[in-house]
Protein backbone atom coordinates (compact mmCIF):
# COMPACT_ATOMS: atom_id res chain seq x y z
CA UNK A 1 0.00 0.00 0.00
CA UNK A 2 1.30 3.79 -0.92
CA UNK A 3 1.57 5.68 2.00
CA UNK A 4 0.01 9.10 1.49
CA UNK A 5 -0.21 12.49 3.72
CA UNK A 6 -3.87 12.72 5.57
CA UNK A 7 -4.82 16.59 5.23
CA UNK A 8 -7.00 18.00 8.00
CA UNK A 9 -10.47 19.32 6.13
CA UNK A 10 -8.58 22.96 6.73
CA UNK A 11 -5.81 22.18 5.51
CA UNK A 12 -7.91 20.65 1.97
CA UNK A 13 -9.79 24.13 2.27
CA UNK A 14 -6.50 26.05 2.00
CA UNK A 15 -5.54 23.91 -0.70
CA UNK A 16 -8.41 24.76 -3.08
CA UNK A 17 -7.96 28.54 -2.59
CA UNK A 18 -4.55 28.54 -2.84
CA UNK A 19 -4.12 29.05 -7.03
CA UNK A 20 -1.64 26.37 -7.29
CA UNK A 21 -2.97 23.51 -9.59
CA UNK A 22 -4.83 20.57 -7.87
CA UNK A 23 -6.91 17.42 -9.19
CA UNK A 24 -9.45 17.06 -6.15
CA UNK A 25 -10.65 12.88 -7.12
CA UNK A 26 -13.58 11.93 -5.29
CA UNK A 27 -12.81 7.55 -5.45
CA UNK A 28 -16.07 6.46 -4.44
CA UNK A 29 -18.71 5.03 -7.34
CA UNK A 30 -20.44 7.38 -9.13
CA UNK A 31 -24.01 7.31 -7.14
CA UNK A 32 -22.38 7.82 -3.98
CA UNK A 33 -20.41 10.89 -5.16
CA UNK A 34 -23.50 11.94 -6.25
CA UNK A 35 -25.57 11.41 -3.19
CA UNK A 36 -24.98 12.21 0.21
CA UNK A 37 -22.98 14.68 -1.47
CA UNK A 38 -18.94 15.46 -2.39
CA UNK A 39 -16.48 18.97 -1.93
CA UNK A 40 -17.59 21.44 -4.82
CA UNK A 41 -14.53 21.17 -6.59
CA UNK A 42 -14.26 17.13 -6.75
CA UNK A 43 -14.39 15.25 -9.55
CA UNK A 44 -15.54 11.59 -9.62
CA UNK A 45 -12.80 9.34 -10.18
CA UNK A 46 -13.83 5.68 -9.01
CA UNK A 47 -11.48 3.23 -7.88
CA UNK A 48 -12.99 0.52 -9.78
CA UNK A 49 -11.72 2.66 -12.96
CA UNK A 50 -9.42 5.14 -11.70
CA UNK A 51 -6.13 3.26 -13.19
CA UNK A 52 -8.34 3.67 -16.75
CA UNK A 53 -9.33 7.09 -16.05
CA UNK A 54 -6.30 8.88 -14.68
CA UNK A 55 -4.32 9.76 -17.53
CA UNK A 56 -6.91 11.80 -19.47
CA UNK A 57 -7.67 13.43 -15.91
CA UNK A 58 -4.84 14.31 -15.02
CA UNK A 59 -1.51 14.22 -17.61
CA UNK A 60 0.90 15.54 -15.96
CA UNK A 61 1.97 12.91 -13.38
CA UNK A 62 3.91 15.79 -11.17
CA UNK A 63 0.62 17.15 -10.26
CA UNK A 64 -0.68 17.81 -7.46
CA UNK A 65 -3.79 15.44 -6.07
CA UNK A 66 -5.82 15.21 -3.43
CA UNK A 67 -7.87 12.09 -2.49
CA UNK A 68 -11.22 12.37 -1.03
CA UNK A 69 -13.98 9.42 0.07
CA UNK A 70 -16.44 9.13 2.46
CA UNK A 71 -14.40 8.22 5.25
CA UNK A 72 -11.07 7.57 4.39
CA UNK A 73 -11.35 3.95 3.53
CA UNK A 74 -11.02 3.94 -0.30
CA UNK A 75 -7.67 5.54 0.48
CA UNK A 76 -5.14 3.56 0.57
CA UNK A 77 -6.32 1.20 -2.48
CA UNK A 78 -6.57 4.64 -4.75
CA UNK A 79 -3.05 5.50 -3.60
CA UNK A 80 -1.64 2.67 -4.39
CA UNK A 81 -3.39 2.76 -7.82
CA UNK A 82 -1.57 6.13 -8.31
CA UNK A 83 1.61 5.44 -7.47
CA UNK A 84 1.90 2.05 -9.70
CA UNK A 85 0.85 4.67 -12.89
CA UNK A 86 3.65 7.15 -11.33
CA UNK A 87 1.89 9.96 -9.52
CA UNK A 88 4.49 11.73 -7.50
CA UNK A 89 2.35 14.19 -4.88
CA UNK A 90 -0.17 12.37 -3.99
CA UNK A 91 -2.37 13.14 -0.58
CA UNK A 92 -5.35 12.54 0.79
CA UNK A 93 -8.51 14.27 3.19
CA UNK A 94 -8.29 12.48 6.52
CA UNK A 95 -11.82 11.42 7.06
CA UNK A 96 -13.20 12.05 3.73
CA UNK A 97 -16.30 13.89 3.38
CA UNK A 98 -17.35 12.81 6.71
CA UNK A 99 -14.51 14.94 8.59
CA UNK A 100 -15.28 17.79 5.86
CA UNK A 101 -19.13 17.83 6.84
CA UNK A 102 -18.33 17.70 10.65
CA UNK A 103 -15.91 20.88 10.47
CA UNK A 104 -18.97 23.02 9.30
CA UNK A 105 -18.07 22.25 5.52
CA UNK A 106 -20.67 22.47 2.95
CA UNK A 107 -20.92 19.23 0.94
CA UNK A 108 -22.54 19.39 -2.42
CA UNK A 109 -25.40 16.67 -4.04
CA UNK A 110 -25.57 15.91 -8.02
CA UNK A 111 -22.83 15.74 -10.22
CA UNK A 112 -21.57 18.85 -12.69
CA UNK A 113 -22.15 21.22 -9.89
CA UNK A 114 -19.61 24.31 -10.40
CA UNK A 115 -20.99 24.27 -14.17
CA UNK A 116 -24.70 24.06 -13.15
CA UNK A 117 -24.12 27.28 -10.28
CA UNK A 118 -22.68 28.86 -13.61
CA UNK A 119 -25.44 28.57 -15.54
CA UNK A 120 -27.59 29.74 -12.61
CA UNK A 121 -25.91 32.93 -12.41
CA UNK A 122 -26.23 33.69 -16.30
CA UNK A 123 -29.25 32.75 -16.66
CA UNK A 124 -30.07 35.11 -13.30
CA UNK A 125 -27.51 37.75 -14.53
CA UNK A 126 -28.65 38.08 -18.13
CA UNK A 127 -32.33 37.11 -18.16
CA UNK A 128 -32.01 34.31 -20.37
CA UNK A 129 -35.88 33.83 -21.82
CA UNK A 130 -36.82 30.37 -21.63
CA UNK A 131 -40.15 28.42 -22.68
CA UNK A 132 -41.37 25.48 -20.72
CA UNK A 133 -41.38 22.19 -22.47
CA UNK A 134 -45.61 22.67 -22.47
CA UNK A 135 -45.45 25.95 -24.49
CA UNK A 136 -42.99 24.42 -26.45
CA UNK A 137 -44.63 21.20 -27.42
CA UNK A 138 -47.73 23.99 -27.94
CA UNK A 139 -45.87 25.31 -30.49
CA UNK A 140 -44.84 22.69 -32.65
CA UNK A 141 -48.34 21.44 -32.70
CA UNK A 142 -49.43 24.65 -34.00
CA UNK A 143 -47.08 24.26 -36.74
CA UNK A 144 -44.80 27.84 -35.58
CA UNK A 145 -41.62 28.98 -37.31
CA UNK A 146 -39.59 27.22 -34.75
CA UNK A 147 -36.15 25.39 -34.48
CA UNK A 148 -35.09 23.25 -31.82
CA UNK A 149 -31.55 22.32 -31.62
CA UNK A 150 -30.26 19.79 -28.87
CA UNK A 151 -26.85 21.58 -27.24
CA UNK A 152 -25.71 17.94 -26.41
CA UNK A 153 -22.89 16.18 -28.10
CA UNK A 154 -24.46 13.54 -30.67
CA UNK A 155 -23.83 10.34 -28.08
CA UNK A 156 -26.43 11.73 -25.66
CA UNK A 157 -29.22 13.20 -28.40
CA UNK A 158 -29.11 9.65 -30.02
CA UNK A 159 -29.43 8.34 -26.25
CA UNK A 160 -33.10 10.41 -26.40
CA UNK A 161 -33.99 13.46 -28.07
CA UNK A 162 -36.69 15.81 -28.54
CA UNK A 163 -39.01 14.99 -31.01
CA UNK A 164 -37.70 17.37 -34.35
CA UNK A 165 -34.70 18.32 -32.55
CA UNK A 166 -31.44 18.89 -34.22
CA UNK A 167 -28.50 17.96 -32.46
CA UNK A 168 -25.72 20.53 -32.24
CA UNK A 169 -23.12 20.55 -29.49
CA UNK A 170 -23.06 23.11 -27.36
CA UNK A 171 -19.38 24.57 -29.00
CA UNK A 172 -20.84 24.63 -32.70
CA UNK A 173 -24.10 26.27 -31.76
CA UNK A 174 -22.80 30.19 -32.80
CA UNK A 175 -21.28 28.91 -35.85
CA UNK A 176 -24.30 26.37 -36.46
CA UNK A 177 -27.42 28.14 -35.71
CA UNK A 178 -27.51 30.44 -38.79
CA UNK A 179 -27.91 27.57 -40.62
CA UNK A 180 -30.72 25.46 -39.29
CA UNK A 181 -32.79 29.19 -39.13
CA UNK A 182 -32.45 30.92 -42.18
CA UNK A 183 -34.93 33.34 -41.61
CA UNK A 184 -34.26 35.57 -39.18
CA UNK A 185 -37.71 35.58 -37.60
CA UNK A 186 -37.27 31.31 -36.96
CA UNK A 187 -37.61 30.99 -33.26
CA UNK A 188 -34.63 28.93 -31.44
CA UNK A 189 -35.12 27.12 -28.93
CA UNK A 190 -32.22 25.69 -27.56
CA UNK A 191 -32.41 22.26 -25.27
CA UNK A 192 -29.93 20.07 -23.14
CA UNK A 193 -30.69 16.91 -20.34
CA UNK A 194 -31.40 19.54 -17.55
CA UNK A 195 -31.37 23.03 -18.20
CA UNK A 196 -27.58 24.35 -17.50
CA UNK A 197 -26.36 23.62 -21.61
CA UNK A 198 -29.68 25.44 -22.38
CA UNK A 199 -29.15 28.45 -20.45
CA UNK A 200 -26.03 28.85 -21.95
CA UNK A 201 -26.50 27.90 -25.84
CA UNK A 202 -29.17 30.10 -25.49
CA UNK A 203 -27.40 33.08 -24.02
CA UNK A 204 -24.45 32.48 -26.52
CA UNK A 205 -26.81 33.19 -29.35
CA UNK A 206 -27.93 36.38 -27.91
CA UNK A 207 -24.16 37.25 -26.96
CA UNK A 208 -23.48 36.33 -30.73
CA UNK A 209 -26.26 38.83 -32.07
CA UNK A 210 -28.09 36.39 -33.81
CA UNK A 211 -30.96 37.87 -35.44
CA UNK A 212 -33.42 35.38 -34.46
CA UNK A 213 -35.27 35.28 -30.89
CA UNK A 214 -33.26 32.75 -28.90
CA UNK A 215 -34.78 31.01 -25.64
CA UNK A 216 -33.97 28.16 -23.53
CA UNK A 217 -36.33 24.91 -22.69
CA UNK A 218 -37.27 24.98 -19.80
CA UNK A 219 -34.79 22.39 -17.66
CA UNK A 220 -34.42 20.48 -20.50
CA UNK A 221 -35.29 17.30 -22.43
CA UNK A 222 -36.25 16.06 -18.54
CA UNK A 223 -38.50 18.74 -18.55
Amino acid sequence: MAVVAMLTPQQVKAAIQDDCELALLDVREERAFSDPGHLLFAVPAPLSRLELLIAALVPRMAARIILVDGDSTLIDRAAAVLARCGYTDVSALAGGTGAWAAMGFEVFTGTNVPSKAFGEVVEVETGTPHLSAAEVAKLQTEGADLVVLDSRPLSEFLDMSIPGGLDCPGVELVHRARQAAQNPQTLVVVNCAGRTRSIIGAQSLINAKLPNPAMALENGKMG
